[in-house]
């Protein structure tokens, strides 16, 4: 990307309040940027393909996305990760070498820049300080995937949602009405959660009975986190 791009200040700011990529000095961002390209996507499509991360590494500017795994027999997917902005996909294929199995869809239009994995590899060797900040982000996104794992082994839906919803919450925003997962259907809750969009549905409905929740679907809100927090213990 050329510093003369209309989209390379946006991108620079983006990335520079990001938490993987805030210890970086402007100069070193600055080169990174020199080694990327600026792309859409359409809300709904594959944003990056298993096999794309064999040549190619991404970082989100704008928009959401899910890493999802996918049964092609049943049609059932699984819900990895949600991807927003100053987040990166893939840093196994990046790291590690490997494909990942994995896939990251759109959840609404997008903007991201990618680089070559040979560029991206070069880059973070030269770079050590975004190692100070790589770390920390992968042992967070391990820590997820063990608390992940730990929910589907021991726990049921009402737990496992109940923990999903508390997981998202801000420590600041304790208080007041807090939307849950930034309006994400119910069919994305439940690919979460290792369920099916009738089972989140009843759960919702039954705590909106119970004063738990307000609203409807595409639009809830937390109104006791105390029944919330009494719900995610194992029952």
């Amino acid at each position: 990307m050329q510093k003369t791009s209309v989209h390379y200040n946006h991108c620079f700011d983006t990335l520079k309040k990001s938490e993987l990529f805030s210890n970086l000095d402007d100069e070193a961002l600055e080169n990174m940027l020199g080694v990327c390209q600026y792309e859409t996507i359409t809300k709904g499509t594959t944003a990056v393909s298993q096999h794309q991360t064999n040549d190619s590494f991404y970082i989100i500017i704008s928009g959401r996305a899910k890493v999802s795994a996918y049964n092609h027999e049943n049609g059932r997917e699984h819900i990895l990760f949600l991807l927003g902005a100053g987040d990166t996909f893939d840093l196994i294929g990046l790291l590690y070498g490997k494909c990942n199995n994995a896939f990251a869809t759109s959840l609404e239009n997008m903007e991201i820049l990618s680089t070559s994995i040979a560029k991206a590899r070069e880059w973070v060797k030269q770079q050590p300080e975004f190692n100070k900040t790589l770390l920390p982000y992968l042992g967070k996104q391990i820590h997820d995937l063990a608390e992940k794992t730990t929910d589907l082994a021991l726990y049921d839906t009402e737990v496992r949602l109940s923990r999903l919803i508390l997981r998202s919450i801000a420590p600041n925003k304790l208080t007041d009405d807090i939307q849950l997962l930034n309006d994400l259907s119910q069919e994305t809750l439940a690919a979460m959660i290792g369920s099916v969009r009738v089972v989140i549905t009843r759960h919702l409905q039954r705590w909106k009975k119970e004063g738990v929740v307000s609203g409807k679907r595409g639009s809830w809100s937390l109104l006791d986190l105390q029944k919330l927090l009494n719900r995610s213990k194992n029952n």
